[in-house]
């Protein structure tokens, strides 16, 4: 069990960080809610130290160590790791489901660029499709159709985040655009990132990964009939929400550089009834045919890992690949 007091000070992360997840999960059921916010919020935490934090490497590094600490089932002191802690031992959480996330995050802060859409959906994976996949672990969904469907949508609103956040990536010296697609849109990559604006070319691009994200989150909707239909709500109210924001950063003719798209209070509000009325035709109809479809071969693995009885405990060789790249990054700046 989620100490009380622990599950008090996630949700007050989650309702100051991520708008957009806490007023989706109000439609969960408080079973699924609780340990759903206390992932969210030890996320949001790992998420925040890197992003943020002046020293990158040491924050990927530290989060390592922290998950080392919740999987021996001595988290640190802080009420988003004990909280962690109880959702991995409560749920049997695969180890390889929040380490993805720690590579992607590595990734982040060793500043990898993805010559390909198929290099920012691999990111992409780690950063999202992992946290879907971890919302299906406590959902009880083991199957792998529907953690194919859920790697889906993390992809699709990983996808308008990066829309969304063009300019403010930009200006910390980020960017997650393919960059073959920059190259064919006449993007000149050292020149944008020098001086940001939105370019006829930046908005093209914008777009062309907004309708990768359309895609996305079309064929993720077959997968949300598989779910508990108590969780249903809350899921359809995610990816409604996410997608809006896509919805705003097109109004806006795509310029996601001059301005940061946002949704407001009415807009969601509708969204939650929007998903209440999906999830009642949810009951009635036929799964749709597109729940078998493949997964994505950027977030195999992740089905694999989540839909696996018996998790494996090392780490892959990827991971370990890029934390030794952190470590003697760290040592070279001590």
């Amino acid at each position: 069990m989620i100490d009380p007091m622990d599950m008090v000070a996630c949700r007050e992360m989650i309702r100051t960080g991520s708008l957009s997840f806490h007023a989706a999960s109000r439609l969960l059921p408080s079973r699924v809610r609780d340990p759903a916010l206390a992932l969210y919020a030890f996320c949001r935490v790992a998420d925040d130290e890197v992003d943020e934090g002046q020293d990158k490497a040491r924050a990927v590094l530290s989060l390592r160590d922290r998950l080392d600490l919740v999987y021996q089932g001595r988290p640190r002191n802080a009420a988003a790791d004990r909280a962690f802690a109880a959702v991995v031992e409560g749920f049997e959480m695969p180890r390889a489901l929040p380490e993805a996330l720690l590579e992607g995050l590595a990734w982040d802060a060793v500043g990898r660029r993805y010559e390909t859409l198929s290099g920012v959906l691999d990111y992409s994976a780690r950063v999202a499709s992992a946290v879907g996949a971890m919302m299906c672990v406590l959902m009880r969904v083991r199957d792998a159709d529907a953690l194919a469907r859920a790697c889906d949508l993390g992809l699709a609103m990983q996808l308008t985040n990066i829309s969304r956040d063009v300019g403010e990536d930009a200006r910390a010296g980020r960017l997650f655009l393919p960059r073959n697609w920059l190259a064919e849109a006449g993007v000149n990559e050292a020149a944008f990132l020098a001086d940001p604006h939105p370019t006829e070319g930046i908005r093209q691009v914008t777009a062309r990964l907004l309708a990768q994200a359309t895609r996305l989150y079309t064929r993720a909707d077959a997968g949300i009939s598989a779910l508990p239909l108590s969780c249903r709500p809350g899921i359809f109210a995610a990816r409604h929400i996410y997608d809006g924001i896509g919805t705003e950063v097109a109004r806006a003719g795509h310029d996601s550089v001059s301005r940061r798209a946002r949704t407001t209070g009415r807009q969601k509000l509708g969204w939650l009834v929007l998903s209440s009325a999906r999830t009642a035709v949810s009951g009635v109809m036929p799964r749709p045919a597109a729940l078998h479809a493949s997964p994505a071969p950027e977030v195999a693995f992740l089905v694999d890992a989540a839909a696996r009885r018996r998790p494996t405990a090392a780490r892959s060789d990827a991971l370990l690949h890029v934390l030794a790249q952190l470590e003697a990054r760290d040592r070279g700046m001590a």
